[in-house]
């Protein structure tokens, strides 16, 4: 868990009890229909998951209809551009994740958009865990045996990312930059192909989002090697974070949030903060979303704000220092 992810979790705790009230006649007066969530990737991912969970207990506790649409592409952007063009009335929202918001702009120079001008946060959900794996057949079975053995054979051990730019790509570059050893990178077009390729041992390494890769690693599939955060996974308790396997300071979580169009009335934006920050409590989702590795969190909107600003100055500069740029 990044610092600037454990501020904000500590922030949360204070602020969560005195969320501001809507007055009760702004919030009578919204929602008088159907609000649409945009997820900016496919059908039947995690990602997808999430918001569909939320949607249904948030539109039970609105008293209406939260309609999911999935527009998946080029990392994230192309939903964050329907989002961005569309009505600040409080009926259109966004699920955004850090892999767009907080690294595509430093990949892509001519988005229709402005993360920071164009947007309005509502809130954070929480955050996804990775967990580095090794395929079997590799030999290693620690942390400590990877760093050993690709300091002996540098740019010999492939390593699988869901593609440039990606959270696992950017996950290794990190994992590389802090150790000093070099591994080569194998892209694949999304996460289960490069899960398929690990498995398959085409490659030998890689960031495997939690919830995929906790029945591989019990059934003897995976070898974990170190989960992402700094504290370790509760889904996965005898697996050590990669900061206590020795890759001192490391940390990288998929993290997750709402957004609305820039212009949304700040009463419409308090009223969805507390709906949300609701719906993280229910017993329901959280069962649900533990299950799958989610860690939530919730919070103000300005707390949300000064996290994916801290985000996207880390991976900003990651990406600068390592000369990390799309094929």
């Amino acid at each position: 868990m990044h610092p600037t992810f454990r501020r904000f979790l500590v922030a949360v705790a204070c602020t969560l009890g005195a969320v501001s009230t809507v007055p009760a006649k702004a919030a009578d007066a919204y929602p008088t229909r159907p609000i649409r969530m945009v997820i900016p990737w496919s059908v039947g991912g995690s990602t997808d998951i999430l918001g569909r969970i939320l949607a249904e207990s948030m539109g039970r506790r609105l008293g209406t209809s939260i309609v999911v649409e999935n527009k998946p592409g080029a990392t994230g952007t192309i939903g964050y551009a329907q989002v961005a063009r569309a009505d600040p009335d409080g009926y259109t929202l966004l699920l955004g994740t850090n892999s767009t918001f907080a690294i595509a702009p430093h990949f892509y120079s001519n988005l229709t958009y402005n993360v920071d001008t164009d947007f309005v946060p509502i809130g954070m959900i929480g955050g996804n865990q990775q967990v580095l794996c090794a395929a079997p057949a590799l030999g290693v079975d620690t942390m400590a045996q990877l760093l050993t053995r690709a300091k002996q054979k540098p740019g010999e051990i492939t390593y699988a990312s869901s593609g440039v730019g990606g959270s696992s790509h950017l996950a290794t570059e990190l994992l590389m930059s802090i150790t000093g050893i070099n591994m080569l990178h194998v892209p694949y077009r999304g996460g289960a192909p490069a899960v398929q390729a690990i498995l398959g041992a085409q490659t030998q390494v890689g960031f495997v989002d939690i919830s995929v890769a906790e029945p591989l690693i019990r059934g003897g599939k995976l070898k974990a090697l170190g989960t992402s955060g700094t504290a370790r996974a509760p889904s996965l308790p005898d697996v050590p974070t990669l900061a206590e396997a020795g890759v001192t300071g490391f940390d990288s979580l998929t993290t997750f949030g709402l957004f609305a169009p820039a212009g949304t009335p700040k009463s419409t934006v308090d009223r969805l903060n507390q709906v949300l920050n609701a719906a993280l409590q229910d017993p329901a989702v959280v069962e649900k979303l533990g299950a799958m590795g989610y860690e939530l969190s919730g919070g103000t909107p300005d707390t949300y704000k000064a996290y994916a600003d801290a985000e996207t100055k880390k991976w900003g500069t990651l990406i600068e220092q390592r000369n990390i740029k799309l094929p």
